[in-house]
Order: structure tokens, then sequence, then C-alpha cells
């Protein structure tokens, strides 16, 4: 049995990273983040001689999270704390903005509220990712300052992203701050504040969006490949959602003979060929829907969507901070709110109360075999595994897991190489 990882190259070296880059932010004059091309987003020593200080591991999602909400308080939805973390409010609405709407992944809800945040909120901008200009296939930090800005970056992006390694961004705004990622990035920002006081004073508001998981750059590359990108240097546009509910994933790229060529894949194809190429971590992570945001957005999945139908958000509010940000952007008309029932979440997303029971298998196996394990307090595990899963599926979530730990080596320290330029340095 292993005990808790105690550095940031152990959180690396034993798979147990997110990619969310927020050590590189605690920790500059150690970390600097890089790709890695079968891994993700990983953090690189910087400087051999700058000791790590343990600030970076103590906020470090990969290594362990920690709910510390009061589930007796009386304002929260109390049948879904113990499933779905804190909830005040779920909605679904969409962008009051059309061409946000259309140009999101579902309905345009994040980007909306954040646009609400910097023209009528107080706030100077928002941190949040993109597709990076010369290699469209990867992204990057931006920080927008507008409705352009945030339009041109809206969108889901299914490869690696690292928001948090520029949250000082958002310390030298000279106003409060948006910052909005993933569900990992939303713990690593919620933490990394405990222990900024200029961080914790420059965040307006936390947006997380559902995840299923961070595929790696491998996967993109791959699916480039099939679909007869050979060279993804030659990419000028790649999306993987959006324009459109759930739209395409959609590439544009210049050919060796000069001609400009576009391939779609629909969402589901494309997501069934990149889930393939997910990090570990993402396999043993217990919060796919920003539990530790104070709003997340998401698809409401519970009916099916129609051909050519406008999209729409499950808009979820975690904090009271983010109901009154919700409740805002709607009365000044950036956001339209249809139908408020709690049901809708657990409806949209039937399968994470049977993955969250399944997790407490995994972590079993892994620390039996020797694996290395985050250390995971105030979720629910135990009780989801004997609830939600069949006795097939008890069995399958202790060997599915045996077999991973050797096919993925996890029992061993992996070294992780950075790609830079298209070949490792």
């Amino acid at each position: 049995m292993r005990l808790p990882v105690l550095s940031i190259e152990e959180v690396c070296s034993r798979q147990l990273c997110t990619g969310c880059g927020v050590c590189a932010s605690v920790e500059p004059d150690r970390f600097r983040m890089g790709d890695a091309l079968e891994y993700g987003r990983r953090p690189f020593v910087r400087d051999a001689a700058a000791a790590e200080t343990g600030e970076a591991v103590k906020v470090c999602p990969g290594a362990s999270l920690e709910h510390t909400f009061d589930p007796s308080d009386p304002e929260l939805i109390g049948e879904l704390a113990n499933a779905w973390g804190p909830v005040y409010e779920v909605w679904e609405g969409y962008a009051s903005d059309e061409a946000i709407r259309h140009a999101g992944s579902s309905g345009g809800a994040a980007t909306a509220l954040a646009l609400y945040c910097i023209e009528q909120g107080g706030m100077g901008g928002a941190l949040h990712i993109g597709a990076r200009a010369d290699r469209p296939y990867l992204n990057e930090t931006v920080y927008s300052t507008g409705r352009d800005q945030l339009l041109a970056n809206t969108g889901s992006r299914y490869a690696p992203a690292s928001p948090c390694d520029s949250l000082h961004l958002i310390e030298q705004a000279e106003k409060p701050s948006v910052f909005i990622g993933k569900p990992c990035d939303a713990a690593a920002v919620q933490r990394a504040r405990t222990i900024r006081p200029e961080l914790d004073t420059k965040l307006g508001a936390v947006i997380a969006f559902f995840c299923a998981g961070a595929p790696s750059t491998r996967g993109t590359l791959e699916l480039l490949k099939q679909v007869g990108v050979d060279d993804p240097d030659r990419v000028t546009s790649l999306r993987y959602r959006g324009k459109g509910w759930p739209g395409l994933w959609t590439v544009t790229w210049t050919d060796a003979d000069g001609n400009e060529r576009t391939e779609q894949r629909t969402y589901a194809e494309s997501w069934h060929f990149l889930q393939k190429y997910r990090q570990w971590r993402c396999y043993i992570c217990p919060d796919h829907t920003g539990e530790f945001a104070d709003i997340a957005v998401g698809d409401p999945w519970y009916r099916e969507v129609q051909p050519g139908e406008a999209g729409k958000s499950l808009i979820i509010a975690r904090t009271k901070r983010g109901r009154d940000i919700i409740h805002a952007a709607a009365e000044a008309g950036y956001i339209t709110l249809e139908t408020k029932d709690a049901t809708l979440l657990p409806r949209s997303q039937p399968n994470l109360l049977h993955t969250r029971g399944g997790l407490w298998a995994r972590l079993k196996v892994l620390r039996l075999l020797g694996a290395a394990v985050p250390v995971y307090r105030g979720f629910e595990l135990f009780r989801f595994w004997r609830s939600e899963l069949t006795l097939k599926d008890k069995v399958r979530s202790f060997t599915g897991t045996a077999k991973r730990v050797f096919r993925k080596r996890l029992r061993e320290r992996v070294q992780v190489a950075e790609v830079f330029d298209g070949g490792e340095r």
C-alpha cells in the first residue's frame, strides 16, 4: 500500500496529474507547463536549483480533493448534496445573444455569464482557454476583456489545457476576474486562493463546465490522421463542438498542393475516438460536474436533441455567489432561464452515480496493488458502490482496474517527455 503523494514530481510520474497548471502558478520559479504528447499538459522543472516549497502539492487537485461545504445548509438542495456536491439551483437556459448561443458547445451559458460579469458585474476580464493561433490543435490560456475575445474562444476543447498556469493575470488585473475551466481546474483555483490573498481578492467568479475527461494531444493527432491530415502544422482551424448543438468536430487545413480542405465528424464520432486517449487521472475523478465552482454548466442530456435544435445549457448554482450572478445575468438579459428543476441534473447525467460508485472499488484495487491514489474527503463513494452497481458491475469494478494497473504501468514511475515544435527535447 502506497502513502499519499508528497511532491509534484510524484504526482506527475505516478500519472495523477490533471494538467491544470496550478503548480506552475504557485511555484513559478520551480515549474513551468509544457505539452507531453501521450499525457497532456504537464509540469516541467524550470530551475532545478529552485527547491519545491510544498505549496504546489498542497493545492494540487491530482493529489487530493476535499469538500468543505456544509451539507446541512437549508438553502442547499439536500437530496442532491451527497451525490452531486453543493447545489442551490438547477436551471435549463441559454445565452440570450444568438451569436454566443450558436457558437457555444450547448447554449453558450458560460460565455454569456462571463460577458455579464465583465460588462455589468464590475469585473475586468475572464481567464479561460482558446486554440493556439500558430497550432490550432493545441490550447493556450487567454485573458478576454470583451465580447469579441470571448466569442472567438468559445466552444469546448477536447485537448490538454492548463488555465491555472496564468492565475497571475487575475492577480495583476485592476478589477476582479472570472475564471473558466474544467472541474479539476475549478478545484485547483479555489484551493490556490486559500494561500494567495491577492488571488482570493481578485476572483470574482469561478465557472466550470462538465467534463468526461481530457484526451491527450496524441488523440487529436491520431484523429487528424484518420481524416487525412498527415501534417498537423498545416491545420488552420480546429473546432471540437459548437456552431450548432452539439455541433460538429471540424478541421480545416491546407494540403500539400496548397488547396484548402475541410473534414467533419459528428460529436458522437469524434468523442468516441478521443475518449480512448484520456489521461489516467480522469478515470479516477470523483467530480465531473464542477462541484468546486460557483457556477457549473453542461448539456441537458435528459432528452434527445432534435436535428437543428438551438443549443441549451444546464446551469447549476453551486454557491450563493453563483446563484446571485445567475439571477443578475438573467435580469440584465444576458441569459434566458427557461426551467428551474433540481431533477434536471441527475436526469441529464444518469451514468455519473454509477461512475462514482465504481470509483470506490478502483481506489481499493489501486492501493492494494501499490499504485498511487489521490486522497478524497467528503465524497460519498462506498454508498453508491452499494446502491448503483449490479453484482456484475461490482466485480468488474475490481477486475477492470486490476488489468489497467498493469496495462497502464500504474505501479511504475513514468518518464514524461515534453514535445516542442513537433519534436521531443
